[in-house]
């Protein structure tokens, strides 16, 4: 096992080191690129510019090299272990004059040897970690590459705080009011934003939306409006097309207690019209193959973070809580899901933190009772919460802790440990993170078998931004599969997976004065 976690890493290491051959120089301006797993600039509300007495226009670079290492459960004959590359560059402009502006992104997301032989014919057992899923994805291909429209709108603020905008936009739940405390903003940024709509940046190609959304609060408070139609991407590299899903966003936000308390109630309608593609649930698939009824889902919840401090350190609280009901294809629907979390971070000089929380979500203990009560997770980004991504947050009970540690300024280490179960064990066990294409339904499920243990979970990572322009990110996490896992991976139920990561950005703004 050792050697096979030694060779994982090193691996990592040296795809990554091939990868930042491409990247482009640096240049002596920042820029207002996107980070790999968090909003874009332009995906929040309180980035609306303020006015400028001339015409100001941004350009700006981002690129990220990645070399992934997997050990997937084992499933002979096929491979369960892998590294493949990834990269992707975004590319784009903004100009902003007076109450106006607007923005155009491009990018190139490429998979460079994405496994051809990782697809197990045990449908159970199906596409073996990521690499797979980029392969199958993508027509088995182990090179995909394409080149898409990412982003393309206009908006027009009046104020700091509000603000209408319209077209092909990033959209992050949890993010609408903007914390200056830094623990108030890790929270936000690591366990309350995207639980149900995101950009799944983690992934190559990401996600975009085409609609528009509004923006209007001030200073403490803030209402968001948004209403669009998901585009394709995720893992298949053809981010350009529209898919047949909806999404509408209503929440209101507010800060209390100088920031360091923020609540906010949302509501989300989500519609699937793709009914051409099975849907993921624990029905006997031929059930569900005749099901073509669409699917029609409201989520209402909401959630509540705080900090206080407490002798020589800071405490933080944090809770989230929704409830789902509607229609799932031929099945009415009602689910729910709930976290608690608190911690408590020390005023040394590397600030440790100790963290700790449970997470439930609502599992289906009867497949033919005609009523659906799996959470649905929507269109997130699954592994803000699912590090090590082999697991998502439907039908899931997470107990963790966690550790952060900050040596250096622009150094941050975090470990943490997750035991994992399912809700329920006569529904399935989930992956992915929400419709991406088409083809194919987005989440994966994988049968209980009347089992809840899935697997336990140690992993560690560390985020360094070297330099202005240059980050170099580093993760490793490992897996103990339970019986749910043995069940369906007898010959190798444990998991491994490894990645280095080298994130370059650059900006140069030209023209342009605040009045």
């Amino acid at each position: 096992m050792r050697k096979t976690s030694a060779a994982l890493l090193c691996m990592a290491l040296s795809t990554c080191a091939l990868s930042a051959q491409t990247l482009v120089s640096d240049t002596p301006e920042a820029g207002s690129a996107p980070e790999s797993a968090l909003p874009s600039s332009s995906a929040l509300p309180a980035s609306a510019p303020a006015k400028a007495a001339s015409p100001s226009t941004n350009y700006f670079v981002y690129e990220r090299a990645r070399g992934d290492a997997w050990k997937w459960f084992a499933a002979p004959p096929y491979k369960d272990e892998y590294r493949y590359l990834q990269s992707l560059l975004r590319a784009g402009v903004t100009q902003r004059n007076g109450a106006w502006d607007w923005e155009l992104e491009m990018e190139m997301a490429a998979v460079l040897d994405a496994p051809s032989n990782s697809v197990s014919s045990v449908t159970a057992q199906g596409q073996m970690g990521i690499g797979a899923t980029y392969y199958a994805s993508s027509g088995n291909n182990s090179y995909p590459a394409a080149v898409s429209f990412k982003q393309g709108f206009a908006r027009y603020s009046w104020g700091a705080d509000k603000s209408l905008r319209l077209g092909r936009f990033e959209f992050f739940d949890g993010v609408e009011l903007h914390p200056k405390d830094q623990e108030m903003l890790w929270l936000q940024n690591n366990r309350m934003q995207q639980h149900l709509i995101g950009n799944f940046g983690f992934s190559n190609a990401q996600r975009s939306f085409d609609g528009g959304d509004f923006h209007f609060g001030s200073g403490n408070w803030d209402v968001t409006a948004m209403a669009a139609r998901a585009d394709q991407g995720v893992f298949n590299m053809n981010a350009n097309p529209e898919i047949n899903v909806d999404l509408q966003y209503l929440a209101y936000s507010r800060s209390a207690a100088q920031g360091h308390i923020i609540a906010r109630g949302f509501a989300i309608g989500y519609h699937d019209g793709r009914t051409n593609v099975t849907k993921g649930d624990n029905r006997p698939l031929a059930v569900r193959q005749a099901d073509h009824d669409n699917i029609h889902l409201g989520t209402y919840g909401g959630d509540l973070m705080a900090t206080a401090p407490a002798g020589p350190g800071t405490f933080d609280f944090l809770f989230w809580g929704a409830f789902q009901n509607g229609s799932w294809g031929t099945q009415s629907d009602s689910a729910g899901a709930a976290t608690f979390e608190g911690g408590y971070r020390m005023n040394s000089p590397t600030n440790p933190w100790l963290r700790g929380g449970w997470m439930r979500t609502t599992g289906d203990n009867n497949p033919s009772d005609g009523t659906h009560n799996t959470f649905f997770q929507v269109a997130p980004t699954p592994r803000v919460y699912a590090r090590l991504p082999f697991y998502n947050f439907m039908n899931s009970t997470d107990d963790f802790v966690q550790l952060i540690d900050k040596p250096a300024k622009k150094l941050e280490l975090r470990s943490d440990l997750h035991w994992l179960q399912l809700t329920s064990g006569k529904d399935d066990w989930y992956q992915g993170g929400g419709a991406f294409d088409s083809k194919v339904f987005g989440f994966t499920p994988r049968p209980g078998n009347g089992h809840t243990s899935l697997a336990s979970v140690w992993d560690i990572s560390s985020d360094w931004q070297t330099s202005r322009h240059f980050s170099f990110n580093l993760y490793y996490g490992y897996g103990w599969g339970k019986t749910v896992v043995r069940a369906i991976y007898p010959t190798g139920p444990n998991i491994q997976f490894g990645y280095a990561e080298l994130v370059y950005r650059w900006g140069k703004t030209t023209g342009g004065s605040n009045r």
